[in-house]
């Protein structure tokens, strides 16, 4: 397993579709490895392929937040939200891709997810609260979309001021 460096906004490749998984490798198990490695790491809640410059439908994540709880990693390969409430949610959301900024996005607050795991098996569950937030928030990673897609455009424009800036001052670290 390795750290994988994360992407930061703006950078056309968070925009950009991530093209469906046609087959799973063992590239693609390393690359779910690394991404759960880095994800855990950064730390964060999840993590989705493009955030680590590859163009492929992969999310991780786990929301497992109590002290002391058993982590659940999960890979999901295509995921597809099949179902979602018209309950909504509001969330403060923040991004890997976007540190230190965030915001309230309001989505369904359940959604049921149909996927491919790495064992090549479908499977399909119904997610709520931090769960629903975090599965939509990488789908949308996965279809080129930034919770900060969600904002008003100054508020966006500001938080991409922002990014700028880290971006300049890490390069010259």
């Amino acid at each position: 397993m390795a750290l994988r460096d994360i992407l930061i906004h703006p950078d056309p490749r968070l925009k950009r579709m991530a093209d469906p998984v046609s087959e799973i490798t063992a590239d693609l198990e390393r690359l779910a490895d690394d991404m759960l490695e880095t994800m855990y790491n950064a730390p964060g809640i999840g993590l989705a392929a493009p955030q680590v410059g590859v163009g492929a439908r992969l999310l991780v994540m786990d929301c497992v937040k109590e002290e002391g709880a058993a982590p659940r990693p999960m890979v999901l390969i295509n995921p597809e939200v099949t179902w979602a409430s018209e309950a909504l949610n509001t969330y403060e959301e923040g991004c890997l891709s976007i540190p230190e900024q965030y915001a309230d996005v309001e989505r369904p607050a359940e959604v049921e997810v149909a996927w491919t795991g790495l064992d090549g098996a479908a499977h399909s569950e119904r997610f709520d609260g931090l769960w629903a937030t975090c599965v939509q928030h990488e789908i949308d990673h996965l279809d080129g979309k930034l919770f900060i897609d969600y904002l008003k455009p100054l508020r966006r424009q500001m938080i991409t001021r922002k990014m700028v800036k880290l971006k300049r001052e890490r390069a010259r670290a």
